[in-house]
């Protein structure tokens, strides 16, 4: 169970643990992380800084990241949700804490934050997708080609992340759509189009029809064989 803070956690943020299948506990102070522990103790924790919860808002957001600490500190892995105009927050504070995340977040980017703070806590290995050329560290985010490093944003590495799990496997444009970008995304098939045409221009001539197109129907990695 996740251990959240502040108590009145964002529609945002209630939505995404509650559709992404995550059980979680309101916590509102530093007493709380101790009297409101689930008996198999806290999973990880979710700290979203807020200037505007009222005065001192963001000390009790950093008593309740100390009182984490001192209960798991070696085991329990602490993400803070922090807007782009706050980040001096964190200055001196790497104790406390093991990732951020910009806020407003993108659900995926805190989907692969969290995933890779439970790894870190459970002393996970490190996960690798390869197919021919490429491989994809699941942990560390970063893909590389013929042992080339591949220079992604965010979204265009979740792409090539996801066609790369199911390798032959065709998607359409909408259901790239709705598995890469998310629930919550508005845009047009044609944001898949402009991904793909990017990710094939930097993997580079001799690997860009890794990326295959299905006519009328959509988008796969690598070739599927009948068995």
């Amino acid at each position: 169970m996740y251990a959240v803070h502040p108590a009145a956690a964002s529609a945002e943020l209630a939505q995404f643990l509650d559709l992404g299948g995550y059980a979680w506990k309101p916590v509102s102070s530093a007493a709380d992380v101790t009297t409101g522990a689930p008996p198999e103790g806290w999973a990880g924790a979710i700290i979203r800084l807020d200037s505007g919860e009222g005065e001192g808002g963001t000390d009790t957001a950093w008593a309740v990241a100390r009182a984490l600490r001192e209960q798991a500190a070696a085991t329990l892995g602490v993400l803070v949700l922090v807007r782009g105009n706050a980040l001096d927050e964190l200055t001196m504070r790497d104790e406390l804490f093991d990732d951020f995340c910009l806020d407003p977040f993108h659900p995926r980017e805190l989907e692969a934050r969290l995933a890779h703070l439970a790894a870190a806590s459970n002393g996970g290995s490190t996960e690798i997708i390869e197919y021919g050329p490429l491989r994809i560290n699941l942990d560390t985010y970063e893909a590389v080609v013929d042992e080339r490093p591949l220079d992604l944003t965010y979204m265009e590495y979740e792409l090539l992340r996801f066609l790369a799990s199911q390798p032959g496997r065709v998607f359409t444009r909408e259901a790239l759509l709705n598995q890469v970008w998310g629930y919550e995304y508005y845009g047009g098939a044609r944001t898949v189009d402009v991904h793909v045409r990017r990710l094939r221009a930097k993997l580079g001539e001799e690997n860009a029809d890794l990326i295959q197109t299905v006519r009328s129907v959509g988008y796969r990695l690598g070739t599927y064989r009948w068995r």
